[in-house]
């Protein structure tokens, strides 16, 4: 298979390779999927003939992603996914809890939906700091 892409496509490649990775294999442990890694190890390893190389380093015969390329933004980007997703699931969460409803959409259920949007507000306000742990 031969895929054509101008220098500004396989540099974006890169980051959704290095992005899907990352979401698959970060929290992994010893437990990885191998053919992802292997995966970006093969498209980061073209990376010097395409005028790229600072985004590489070696390390026992291995092409990994170099610190400038890690440190170049892209934990950013990733970082501001994951405090989506964070809120998201925390508004939805506790909404339910607060509505004691395990099972329906929120798209078909007004009254969840608009728990949702409180918590929503408030966390775009202020973040976790009103949150209170009581047992």
């Amino acid at each position: 298979m031969n895929i054509e892409l101008t220098e500004k496509e396989f540099r974006r490649l890169l980051d959704l390779v290095y992005v899907g990775n990352w979401v698959l294999n970060s929290a992994r442990g010893d437990d990885r999927f191998e053919d992802y890694d292997n995966m970006q190890e093969k498209l980061f390893a073209l990376c010097p003939e395409h005028g790229m190389r600072a985004l590489i380093t070696r390390w026992y015969g291995h092409v990994f992603p170099s610190p400038a390329y890690e440190n170049g933004g892209i934990h950013e980007a990733i970082a501001d996914y994951e405090d989506a997703v964070f809120f998201d699931i925390l508004a939805e969460e506790l909404a339910r809890r607060d509505l004691e409803d395990g099972e329906t959409l929120p798209e078909t259920d007004p009254e969840l939906m608009a728990r949702i949007e409180e918590y929503y507000s408030e966390f775009e306000q202020n973040g976790i700091d009103h949150l209170i742990i009581e047992e």
